[in-house]
């Protein structure tokens, strides 16, 4: 019997350090960083049209991402709405591009109705723009500045850096 105990003690922690080592092994999570310039990219910006990020030079733009199921996101958008979208969302400097990870517009246009959110919101069904940031994790956010540079980046959802993130929004507008 202690022979068993021995060797499944020995798998639990040869397999908690895989686990460990597979989310910590170095793979690529942000592709970009602060500082450089905003990667190209097209978006489906209504159902059948499309947009570019170089059309929004210029403006302040907040890149958000993230998907209905992500706990963290459904604590982010929230206050994205009220502290970011009421307050510079009518601002004809500001821009905002919250994209939906892996989802359709259907998913998003019911998703936004049944939160009541006011912002924009659009698909990126096969992480076509998501691909050029990051890897992996959501919710993500961007802040680009008026010359397409990245000025911010957070992933997850932390209260102080989402606090900074609004008051560096708030100085720039």
């Amino acid at each position: 019997m202690k022979n068993w105990v021995i060797v499944f003690v020995i798998s639990t922690c040869f397999f908690c350090t895989s686990i460990f080592a597979q989310t910590t092994s170095g793979e690529a999570k942000t592709l970009v960083s602060i500082g450089m310039k905003v990667p190209s990219f097209q978006y489906e910006s209504a159902k059948g049209k499309s947009g570019k990020i170089g059309d929004l030079k210029g403006k302040i733009v907040l890149i958000n991402f993230f998907a209905t199921w992500c706990g963290p996101c459904k604590v982010e958008l929230p206050k994205i709405q009220s502290e970011i979208w009421n307050r510079h969302g009518s601002n004809p400097k500001f821009a905002m591009l919250t994209f939906g990870r892996e989802h359709s517009w259907q998913e998003v246009d019911k998703f936004k109705d049944t939160n009541g959110f006011l912002f924009p919101f659009y698909p990126d069904p096969k992480r076509g723009v998501y691909g050029k940031f990051a890897t992996q994790t959501i919710p993500r956010s961007i802040l680009i500045d008026e010359e397409g540079k990245i000025i911010f980046l957070s992933e997850g959802f932390e209260e102080s850096h989402f606090n900074e993130l609004v008051k560096l929004i708030d100085s720039k507008l």
